[in-house]
């Protein structure tokens, strides 16, 4: 009897045993890639596939522009013979998707989620950035293989219907991707393979990709490293010839829970450490002062430092540190066209390894009146090397270094930040900047017309706030007899104008006048301006008051570099009149004659419109331009005195009333 009850707790102790087992495998189901679709099978390069798995209805309710859940998996499988490097695939979403989390991947524009991907997007590997092949992994479809969960927003697609993108390819440089197809009506695939006439410089055996250009490039250097904590030096370089950035606010996402211990060269906008107290960090590292720690943020923003911190110990002694957030364009001074700080990061579990490293992601820069960039994502490139800081002739290699490439764009629907009017001899009037250049307030509707054509003015209206302008507006347009609307268009809330003017041409030569009014708050040192001139760029001679240059870029000569003489490189802010109570406002202005030479262009025509710039920038900044020329009217100069004495007069009476 002891014997039976033996063996039937033996066979009730396999039974669980065999039973344990059998769960294992789902246990560790999450680690496991799933395996690819059977049409993978077919294709010898990159296999990309999209499924969407589920989706409901949410709220509110709206017929018009109904939301939906929808999830859904991104595959990217290298089935090619090379190891995909930094891979990269796009999505063309088309139903206004709104992406609240992606798995395995980030954006490759550097932009955090949630964010609105209706118009398609890029996303890059992380934490696995490259796929390598089937044949040095043994068909490890972990290693070969990336699977993105997506979770978002879709609006108007209902059951039975499936929110499908237009498209999906490898985004990386050298493939031939050929029109998806669908595979049931939840899926669409497509495989991506080399293209035979692509040429490139690197080599299979090379381990990291070669460094990009850009308009502006970042890298991310680990100098120092150690099991909990390691140290990166922040490189910030300037390229483009009419690039620039004032007052830098660089940030960036930790993906792996770090935090900024402490910095050199620059500082954190804001210096918090209640993230870490209450976070994981302080239940890790309970016996270290957070009283010392700089920023706790998943997302902090970095600041430059001012000049009177270059030298100091403890937060300076960087160089290309502390410049106020200044990195001007190499054109202006290669020597001021990067910024470096260093900072220490504090890592956390399961990361607790000299060699774990994991740079920041979704970088983003922006500076005060400058042009916008856009960020890819963070690439592993060969260790940097520098000077040996002993002073021998020889260089130090970094442990590890990463390169964000950066590019100037304009977002859709943004406004420019400087605008510019045009003026000539033969015109009395100035065909001033457009309306809402800059943009328009919400509430100015009642004020005046968004919409309506900016009106002529007289050259004295430059002078004075765009408020100020109304009275000399009004009284100009009924000596001219000018329609004007009412209520009148409204302003272009621009910080900074710029009134070309077409001040002479002659037979020989020509030339004309710009001036540079700044109604802004802030001061502009080092400023620069270029214009190009399609035609008359190569009959460049000389400017007077500026520091002039005839550049070449992309391999055309229209564009004229301009910047202040030595002492003269200051525009000031706008300034209270001497009578604050009676006069307006006054702006900072800088202005210079250029004089250009008909001999090496004969056929162009000033007045017809090659006189006046194709486009203006100011501070790398493209400005908003006129919609129209001046006309050659018949008026000259000699009725302009006798028309600003009545506008004078006109003016003091409305104020008088």
């Amino acid at each position: 009897m002891a014997l039976n009850q033996s063996y039937d707790l033996f066979f009730i102790f396999i039974f669980n045993l065999s039973l344990l087992f059998s769960l294992l495998p789902f246990s560790f189901s999450q680690t496991v890639a799933d395996a690819p679709s059977p049409a993978a099978d077919t294709c010898n390069g990159i296999f990309l596939s999209y499924a969407y798995t589920s989706g409901t209805k949410l709220k509110p309710t709206d017929p018009k522009h109904q939301p939906y859940r929808f999830e859904s998996v991104l595959t990217v499988l290298n089935n090619g013979d090379e190891k995909l490097k930094s891979w990269r695939a796009f999505v063309g979403f088309k139903n206004d998707e709104y992406l609240v989390s992606a798995s395995n991947a980030v954006l490759a524009d550097g932009t955090s989620l949630p964010t609105n991907v209706g118009n398609g997007t890029i996303f890059a590997g992380y934490p696995m950035t490259d796929l390598k092949t089937a044949i040095e992994t043994a068909g490890d479809l972990n290693q070969i293989q990336v699977q993105v969960k997506l979770l978002g927003t879709q609006f108007g697609v209902a059951a039975p219907g499936v929110p499908l993108p237009e498209t999906i390819h490898l985004a990386n440089d050298g493939f031939l991707c050929p029109k998806p197809s669908l595979q049931g009506k939840s899926e669409m695939q497509v495989c991506c393979t080399k293209d035979p006439k692509f040429k490139t410089n690197v080599t299979v055996e090379d381990e990291f990709l070669p460094r990009q250009s850009g308009d502006l490039t970042i890298m991310y250097d680990v100098t120092r490293t150690y099991d909990s904590n390691y140290w990166a030096q922040v490189t910030i370089s300037n390229h483009n010839p009419l690039g620039r950035l004032d007052n830098w606010k660089l940030s960036f996402d930790w993906m792996r829970d770090e935090f900024i211990y402490t910095m050199k060269g620059a500082y954190p906008y804001v210096v918090d450490s209640s993230d870490c107290i209450f976070g994981p960090q302080g239940q890790h590292y309970r016996d270290l002062d957070f009283g010392n720690v700089l920023n706790c943020e998943r997302r902090p923003t970095i600041i430059d430092l001012p000049l009177t911190k270059a030298n100091d110990t403890t937060m300076g002694m960087i160089p290309k540190c502390c410049r106020n957030g200044t990195i001007l364009p190499p054109t202006m001074d290669p020597s001021k066209s990067s910024s470096v700080f260093q900072m220490q990061v504090f890592k956390m579990p399961p990361d607790l390894n000299r060699s774990e490293l994991s740079p920041p992601q979704n970088w983003k820069i922006n500076g005060t009146l400058n042009p916008n960039y856009k960020c890819g994502p963070p690439v592993r490139v060969s260790p940097s090397q520098f000077p040996d800081p002993s002073g021998l002739p020889s260089n130090t290699t970094v442990v590890a270094s990463w390169q964000v490439v950066c590019n100037i764009t304009r977002p859709k629907n943004a406004s420019p930040k400087c605008c510019v009017s045009f003026s000539a001899y033969f015109n009395e009037s100035v065909v001033p900047c457009p309306t809402c250049a800059c943009g328009c307030l919400r509430n100015s509707a009642n004020t005046c017309r968004a919409n309506a054509t900016a009106v002529l003015v007289p050259p004295e209206a430059l002078l004075v706030p765009f408020e100020n302008r109304t009275a000399i507006t009004r009284a100009w347009a009924d000596l001219k007899h000018f329609t004007v609307p009412n209520p009148m268009p409204c302003g272009d809330n621009c910080g900074v104008s710029i009134n070309w003017h077409l001040y002479s041409d002659f037979s020989r030569g020509w030339s004309a006048r710009i001036t540079i009014f700044n109604w802004d708050e802030t001061a502009f040192p080092d400023w620069f301006a270029a214009v190009q001139l399609n035609k008359a760029t190569p009959g460049f001679q000389k400017m007077y008051s500026f520091n002039g240059t005839a550049l070449e870029l992309n391999g055309v000569n229209n564009t004229i570099f301009m910047q202040g003489l030595p002492g003269l490189n200051y525009i000031v802010a706008e300034t209270d009149a001497a009578n604050p109570q009676k006069d307006p406002r006054v702006p900072g202005k800088q202005q210079t004659v250029i004089s250009f030479t008909k001999k090496t262009t004969p056929s162009i025509n000033i007045a017809a419109g090659d006189g006046f710039p194709s486009k203006v920038f100011f501070n790398g900044e493209e400005c908003a331009l006129p919609s129209m020329l001046p006309t050659n009217s018949g008026n000259r100069k000699g009725s302009t005195t006798v028309i600003s004495i009545l506008i004078a007069v006109l003016v003091f009476m409305l104020v008088q009333q």
